[in-house]
């Protein structure tokens, strides 16, 4: 049967049902559900319904009790079907408008965001970095500092500049320093950055005999002076510890492959850059996201943008028994906010 078939008081009953183990993670009877469901049906007819619908794998028997829960199908259908979302409160909000501010740097607005999704959502928040447009030249300068080391300051597209220490194979004067750094502001001014590193490479590699070893030395300074550093975390992960708030003894058995996920972060990583392709929130609910260690987890996304490209993936993170209505106006507005703050 499709989901077509599902009757309009099976509808309500399985929206009742999620919605109050959403409340307290608990089994739900059929008195219960006659009781809140609003329904004029007997607890057996209840129970009936109740059967068919876990033959049909929307719910599941966990103990001996007479109580179901959803599984990830029936959350599936609850919120494509079934879900009423909520408006988002004004204070939250407030909240997110003076602490997600275009003021403030980009680094601490991801951090922000991050929190702030978790302090709101009592969940796990999760940012990915802002991606950077690719860098092209437009000035390098050099200045000697003591020994080996040397004063980068690197002009980056419009008006970004970078300042880096590097250390060189043979000292320098400054004399020297200035013509290495006219040479590679003359050739190579206006060009992205990872072109004119390979080119000072493959000019390093073909042209190693015929060059001598000042020439040699400039090369290397300068393609020291162009390498970009190697990225540090992709993805601010905050609140992690709020999710044993909520965890039944259950959950929290599986608590700690979900934090170890967190350190490592490469799964992680990789369904947010999946998300980074799609458009507007999306939610994944347990092994949907791809990886085991989600099962029993449901990972809420939303790209943020400066209104041209995408900038990068926020969310939130938890169990499967999360408050949906509330949790997915809360990643949408968060998404939109940040891209706004970032776009100025």
């Amino acid at each position: 049967m499709t989901d077509d078939a599902i009757s309009d008081r099976a509808k309500v009953l399985l929206q009742t049902l999620v919605r109050r183990h959403i409340s307290d993670g608990q089994p739900v009877g059929s008195r219960t559900l006659m009781e809140e469901s609003g329904l004029t049906v007997s607890a057996a007819t209840i129970r009936n319904v109740m059967s068919d619908l876990e033959e049909r794998g929307y719910l599941a028997s966990p103990h001996i009790s007479a109580g179901r829960v959803p599984t990830a199908r029936g959350y599936r259908f609850f919120v494509d079907c079934l879900l009423q979302v909520q408006p988002l409160e004004d204070q939250a909000v407030a909240i997110l408008r003076s602490q997600l501010h275009p003021d403030r740097p980009a680094s601490e607005l991801v951090q922000s965001a991050s929190s702030l999704l978790s302090s709101i959502t009592a969940q796990a928040g999760l940012v990915t970095l802002p991606r950077k447009e690719p860098g092209q030249l437009r000035q390098v300068e050099f200045l000697p500092l003591s020994g080996d080391q040397v004063l980068v300051i690197l002009v980056v597209n419009d008006r970004e500049v970078q300042n880096r220490v590097i250390r060189t194979r043979r000292p320098f004067t400054q004399e020297q320093l200035n013509a290495a750094a006219a040479m590679v502001n003359q050739r190579f001014a206006g060009r992205p950055l990872q072109q004119v590193q390979e080119q000072l490479l493959r000019e390093m590699r073909d042209a190693r005999s015929q060059i001598d070893n000042y020439m040699q030395a400039t090369l290397d300074l300068a393609s020291r002076a162009l390498d970009q550093e190697e990225p540090g975390d992709d993805c601010v992960v905050a609140g992690e510890s709020r999710l044993l708030g909520s965890a039944t003894a259950e959950e929290m058995l599986k608590l700690r492959e979900l934090f170890d996920a967190f350190e490592r972060k490469k799964d992680l990583l990789h369904l947010l850059e999946r998300c980074s392709q799609a458009q507007g929130v999306q939610v994944f609910i347990g092994e949907e996201a791809g990886y085991e260690v989600f099962g029993d987890y449901s990972v809420i996304t939303a790209p943020y943008t400066d209104g041209a490209r995408t900038l990068g993936v926020l969310g939130v993170i938890g169990p499967t028994r999360m408050a949906y209505e509330r949790v997915i106006p809360i990643v949408d507005v968060t998404a939109r906010m940040l891209g706004s703050a970032l776009s100025r």
